[in-house]
């Protein structure tokens, strides 16, 4: 199959747009793909050595999630099979230009549909990603079943979907423009319209208020995926979980863990008691009600026959440190220090225990928690080390649910 309307955007603006000489200086991470991260919430904390992982980046785009998993297997020294599909000829070449830089081996790529997966690069994967693509395709529902049939009976995938209130005012300014700036017209002239539009919107329009959108002043390609794209939709919470349901899979977990946390939102104690004894889905959907900042929705998923597979704090797992210095907090650790998480304007607060900074010290993505637990009892011969085993899991479920640790190791 093929999308003329899709095919036709992504090639004059390839998204996102990216230089691949910026490949030299740096290395882009995000959700999904991340490797502690998918192995946490996908393969219980741990990924075998011996065994090669399989990957498919679907709708790969210009290559932020396909190089990030690239770089993170190569450095893990983990063998890697990646493929790399996607309808557009033009992203597909930035892709392999940032790859090519990076002299990544493993990855093969291919221009189609994910809905011809079957034909173009069959499976079975281990690990599929799908970033912004679903909410694009014309049966979504089909699109996502066609994902699943190339799953690996023991594997999973990782999503992300628009959602809606962080995107308000979004949709009635596409309807504006498609009246204004159609299709019909040449597409820089279609950039330029929509520039002068946004440009002079009156003050009570929701996109005009909206804080939370900037695509658009980015690049021209960031304002024609947001503003001129062909088809898109945005999905609550309660949307993506029948989504997920209908393809025969289930949400390992929601990414970060604390976005979905209403609790974090509520002060008045009766209400918070309330929401505490909501079932999980009904309790990320309260969250999403009430921040009214998401933008975009992250899951991991799994075939339902697999059950829970999220990591859990224990001896053997290992702790992996995600986007915090671990040396810099050891050193300048205080008691009663708490970690917060900006999730859109609402500040999110957990306090952290009392040895923490010699935690962190020790953290080195190499240590299980039982060993960490070990060395602090070590270097503290005259406290109990149940209650030193206990700060060591505290502060990794804390960090955990702010998204700023995995249990992730290869072995």
């Amino acid at each position: 199959m093929t999308d003329p309307d899709l095919t036709r955007h992504y090639d004059a603006y390839p998204y996102p747009a990216r230089d691949p000489r910026d490949e030299d200086k740096r290395l882009l991470e995000g959700s999904p793909s991340h490797l502690a991260e998918l192995i946490h919430h996908l393969f219980a904390g741990v990924w075998p050595k011996a065994r090669p992982f399989r990957a498919l980046v679907a709708g790969g785009g210009t290559g932020d999630g396909l190089v990030m998993l690239a770089q993170h297997c190569a450095d893990a020294g983990l063998a890697a099979e990646i493929t790399y599909l996607d309808l557009s000829a033009a992203a597909r070449a930035v892709a392999e230009a940032r790859i090519a830089r990076r002299r990544l081996t493993g990855v093969r790529f291919s221009t189609g549909s994910l809905t011809d997966l079957a034909t173009l690069a069959p499976g079975p994967y281990d690990y599929i990603d799908c970033c912004g693509v679903l909410h694009h395709l014309d049966d979504p529902p089909a699109g996502l079943r066609a994902l699943a049939a190339q799953l690996a009976p023991d594997g999973g995938l990782g999503l992300m979907v628009y959602a809606p209130e962080g995107r308000t005012g979004v949709y009635p300014l596409q309807s504006a423009l498609r009246r204004l700036a159609g299709p019909e017209l040449p597409d820089a002239e279609r950039v330029r319209l929509a520039r002068a539009l946004v440009g002079s919107l009156p003050a009570g329009n929701w996109f005009r208020r909206n804080p939370f959108l900037g695509d658009h002043q980015q690049s021209d390609a960031g304002l024609y995926d947001l503003l001129l794209h062909a088809r898109d939709r945005a999905y609550t919470v309660a949307d993506l979980a029948e989504l997920v349901d209908g393809a025969g899979l289930a949400i390992a977990g929601w990414v970060p863990p604390v976005r979905y946390d209403p609790a974090v939102l509520i002060t008045d104690a009766k209400l918070k008691a309330r929401a505490q004894r909501l079932d999980p889905l009904a309790a990320a959907s309260l969250a999403e009600e009430l921040l009214g900042s998401h933008k975009t929705h992250v899951v991991y998923a799994v075939p339902k026959a697999r059950g829970d597979t999220v990591a859990r704090p224990a001896p053997d797992q290992v702790p992996v440190l995600r986007e915090i210095d671990g040396k810099a907090l050891a050193a300048g650790f205080k008691p009663g220090q708490a970690i917060t998480l900006d999730l859109g304007g609402h500040k999110a607060k957990a306090p952290l225990p009392d040895l923490s900074g010699a935690i962190f010290a020790l953290i080195d993505g190499q240590r299980s928690l039982g060993a960490i637990a070990q060395a602090l009892a070590v270097a503290r011969p005259n406290q109990d080390p149940i209650r030193l085993s206990a700060q060591v899991t505290e502060l990794a479920r804390v960090l955990i649910r702010f998204g700023k640790l995995h249990l992730a190791r290869i072995s």
